[in-house]
């Protein structure tokens, strides 16, 4: 049987899943293109949606023939009909496409139970998939990840709050790095943050069990760094054409006291509108030309 696993940079999981699909005895398949060629896969197949869609479309689109594909889930937002049933969603809307499976983008006491499941759907005997799952148990746990650097010599800190499935991709939001620094600001953004500390913060939300888990994932971590003195403004970039995610990072910018300023992040973009004037607005003093450096 042939599994697609698809090259997520946003997937925390992938390794525990390649060596899971191993230990059944599945052939686990990649995207056979890179993800400026699967990125346009998808923006022609669904070209009105947002980015992060039209990625996950193209690389199941990139995986040839198989059996079936493992989707990690996104942690969902208020409205965020994408999040919650992607692998109900994209067959609905294009036909063709092997069996999606919906599995944990993360650890979580839901993992192995998953896990079992498809195993069995995939390899049908309940003693290698008992076995596979002890084997593979050591990769469930979250990666330790260290709190990163507050501050650089010369720059202005800001903090850029945004999905996890759009920051962690660079042919996404590979371009928004560069062009903080020419206009003189740092970035620390959400998605290198310790998801622990992140979630910890979340419990302060009004309300926080019954807000949606990426939701509150965006909120811990906006209020875990606006409360750093070293920040000065916050930018919460939203994915292009992505309603429901640019609606949640409102509500959280009504919340905060900082100054904020809300992009919209297309593939590849370079140029940001507003950019430079918030970085005037916080005292940034811009990188100097290649000619005058």
């Amino acid at each position: 049987m042939r599994v697609g696993l698809l090259d997520s940079s946003a997937a925390r999981l992938r390794a525990y899943w390649a060596a899971y699909l191993k230990e059944l005895d599945v052939e686990a398949v990649t995207p056979g293109l890179d993800d400026a060629q699967a990125l346009a896969l998808g923006q022609q197949s669904l070209p009105g949606e947002a980015t992060t869609v039209q990625l996950a479309l193209g690389r199941v689109l990139a995986l040839g023939p198989v059996d079936a594909a493992l989707i990690p889930q996104w942690p969902a937002v208020t409205g965020d009909a994408w999040s919650e049933a992607l692998t109900e969603l994209l067959p609905r809307r294009i036909s063709g496409l092997p069996t999606l499976i919906a599995v944990p983008g993360r650890g979580g006491p839901e993992l192995e139970g998953v896990a079992a499941e498809v195993g069995l759907r995939v390899s049908q005997n309940a003693g290698v998939v008992r076995r596979a799952l002890e084997r593979v148990r050591p990769l469930a746990a979250e990666p330790r990840v260290a709190m990163p650097a507050l501050g650089r010599a010369s720059r202005t800190t800001v903090a850029v709050i945004g999905p996890r499935v759009l920051l962690a991709e660079d042919i996404l939001a590979g371009g928004l790095r560069p062009a903080l620094e020419a206009a003189g600001l740092y970035g620390v953004f959400s998605h290198e943050l310790p998801l622990g500390e992140v979630l910890r913060r979340a419990e302060r939300m009004e309300n926080a069990a019954d807000v949606p888990e990426g939701e509150r994932e965006l909120f811990g971590a906006a209020s875990l760094l606006s409360g750093k003195s070293a920040v000065r403004g916050v930018i919460l970039a939203a994915p292009a054409r992505d309603g429901a995610a640019a609606a949640a990072l409102g509500r959280i910018a009504a919340r905060l006291h900082q100054p904020t300023l809300r992009v919209d992040v297309e593939a590849r973009q370079t140029d940001f509108d507003g950019l430079e004037a918030f970085a005037v607005r916080l005292g940034a003093q811009a990188a100097p030309a290649p000619e005058d450096a």
